[in-house]
């Protein structure tokens, strides 16, 4: 059962939430919170497997929240109406596993969900090419992707690590990225793992950016 908490300052968009994910087999809702405050507090009193975390809300904001969250090793799905403001590149550096968009549909909200408690990370493709292409044309704010990566840590990237980190630039699902290198998914994570360990990034939505600075992606 993956468990999750739910964090939304508007209670009608909060409770559609919460239906959904009731709602759909092997999900339980843990704990509802109406800020980040309540968000940090309801993710360690239920050990929750991850928080859907709106990015403006009060007394603390979804980016301050997550930052906590993810120091403590528990997985953040950012939710946004993404209008590439500081926020949401704040939520690079913070460390958040993914980023949903609020119009997103209801079964893809669910799997999405899925997705990161399987440990893979999650970028949907509308979110992936504003965000590179924020990148590409100087639109991000200095250090968004938490630092450059070092030069010498991408020389440590095999020719299939670097093929990695260009389907994860695209957005590629660890299914997608297998069929499209021709391996098995457990090998495709296990080489997103190690990618990200290589490159001391926290999440795919980081390397994703990484991908685009280093000239990876199209």
């Amino acid at each position: 059962m993956i468990r999750v908490v739910v964090a939304e300052d508007q209670w009608a968009v909060r409770s559609g939430l919460v239906m959904i994910l009731d709602s759909a087999p092997g999900i339980e809702v843990a704990a509802e919170a109406a800020d980040g405050e309540q968000a940090v507090a309801a993710a360690r009193r239920t050990a929750c497997d991850l928080v859907l975390m709106d990015v403006r809300m009060p007394r603390k904001d979804g980016i301050a929240a997550t930052r906590e969250l993810a120091e403590t090793g528990v997985d953040v799905l950012i939710l946004t109406t993404f209008d590439l403001d500081e926020y949401v590149f704040g939520a690079l550096r913070a460390g958040a596993a993914g980023f949903l968009l609020k119009n997103i549909e209801a079964d893809d909200l669910v799997e999405s969900v899925r997705v990161v408690a399987r440990g893979e990370g999650m970028i949907a493709p509308a979110v992936t090419r504003r965000l590179i292409g924020a990148f590409a044309g100087g639109a991000a704010p200095a250090g968004a992707t938490g630092g450059g990566v070092p030069a010498e840590a991408v020389a440590e990237l095999t020719p299939r690590e670097r093929e990695v980190l260009a389907c994860v630039g695209e957005g590629l699902s660890n299914r997608q990225l297998a069929r499209r290198l021709g391996i098995t998914e457990p090998t495709a994570k296990t080489h997103v793992s190690r990618v990200l360990a290589k490159l001391d990034l926290r999440s795919r939505v980081q390397a994703a950016i990484a991908a685009q600075e280093l000239g990876l992606t199209p």
